[in-house]
């Protein structure tokens, strides 16, 4: 939404002042990094959360701890307990009258206890990302330097996301890095249905590129206050076919990846200056051009004018072919009128909004001058908003 135009997109990235970034470790849990990160965090006055996401085992995880760190004031704190219950013991935990803390998720939002800067995470390879970070953040909110101990089993009985995940968390471990691990998020585990069926309808019918500008189309009809109409974004899809061979012979251009990437350009140019670029571009790269490709150039040219007019389709063969108007297209039905008066031989109307072109063009150099002088009149006899 952010890059179609809907929504603002803000990124917050400046921490507090003397902030310190948290000291992301990822180790095979063994109970020697256990015991010496708590150890050290006790012996600085500080707290721990050694967090253990298993209500059934977590109070023989706090037991193995009292036995491995014997000096520590350790507590539970879990969601299955009373409300009053946890209430004390999290007031308690903040006043410091216990040093380590072994907790579930809970704590996941909404805690912050300046005192405590030490985070073991256990099992650490069965959380989010997401979750990695906010679990992480609960940690170094103050001005001392704060760790977080990433514990996992051995590297063969993790998942290779898993892997993944906790070498994304340990590598971006600098503030204001929750834009980036989103990012690397979304790497991991895909873009889900971001441009499939169920989240954006018929994409796939229409394509990605026209669904994008149509969507631009509308936002823009949004910002300036009108209301956006499906036929007026696909009236403003002119197409020009003039019957003539306009491409970029294999000859001129051998590889395919180049002639696509130069087809999507000259499709995309929205102005003449753009298309003459374009040209002085592919003379420099590729030689003269071949007439194929100075066809192509001739109708993306043509294509822009006939958008300015209000045409929906110009289409001319050997044997005649239609201009087909959008309804409110800029030109002077006076200059219609004197056309068909002058020429009853070469037009006639079919329609309300269809000029019939009854003539016989036989030579593909004929019908492009024939149709760039018929532009070139419409545009001579374009009427204004005012006038109109």
């Amino acid at each position: 939404m952010a890059m179609s135009g809907i929504r603002d997109l803000s990124i917050i990235a400046t921490p507090p002042s003397r902030r310190l970034a948290v000291k992301t470790f990822v180790r095979e849990r063994d109970e020697v990094t256990v015991k010496e990160a708590i150890l050290r965090e006790i012996m600085r006055g500080g707290q721990v959360y050694f967090l253990h996401n298993d209500v059934e085992s977590i109070e023989k995880a706090a037991a193995d701890l009292a036995e491995l760190v014997p000096d520590a004031r350790i507590t539970v704190a879990h969601g299955q307990m009373r409300e009053r219950e946890l209430e004390r013991i999290m007031t308690d935990f903040y006043h410091q009258r216990f040093n380590v803390l072994v907790c579930t998720t809970i704590i996941e939002t909404g805690i912050d206890v300046p005192t405590a800067n030490t985070i073991i995470i256990n099992r650490a390879d069965n959380f989010g990302l997401a979750q990695l970070h906010q679990l992480r953040g609960r940690v170094g909110r103050s001005h001392h330097q704060a760790y977080a101990y990433l514990l996992t089993p051995h590297p063969k009985r993790m998942s290779k996301d898993a892997a993944k995940r906790l070498e994304a968390i340990a590598s971006l471990e600098d503030l204001g890095a929750g834009f980036t691990l989103a990012t690397h998020d979304l790497e991991i585990r895909g873009a889900g249905e971001l441009l499939g069926d169920e989240q954006s309808g018929q994409i796939q019918t229409v394509g990605f590129t026209l669904y994008m500008e149509m969507l631009e189309q509308a936002v823009d009809a949004l910002k300036e206050g009108k209301e956006p109409s499906l036929d007026d974004l696909l009236n403003e899809q002119t197409e020009v076919e003039l019957r003539v061979p306009a491409l970029l012979p294999d000859d001129y251009m051998p590889d395919i990846n180049t002639r696509l990437s130069l087809y999507k350009r000259v499709a995309s140019a929205s102005n003449d200056d753009e298309l003459d670029e374009l040209r002085v571009e592919l003379i420099d790269r590729f030689g003269m051009l071949p007439e194929p490709a100075k066809n192509l150039l001739t109708l993306a040219r043509l294509k822009l004018s006939a958008t300015e007019l209000g045409i929906r389709k110009l289409e001319l063969g050997p044997l005649g072919g239609a201009i087909e108007f959008n309804e409110n297209a800029p030109i002077d039905p006076a200059f219609l009128v004197g056309l068909l008066q002058s020429s009853p031989q070469t037009y006639r109307l079919d329609g309300p909004a269809r000029l019939k072109v009854v003539e016989a063009i036989k030579e593909n150099p004929d019908r492009i001058r024939f149709a760039q002088t018929l532009i070139e009149q419409f545009e001579n006899h374009k009427v204004t908003a005012v006038q109109a």
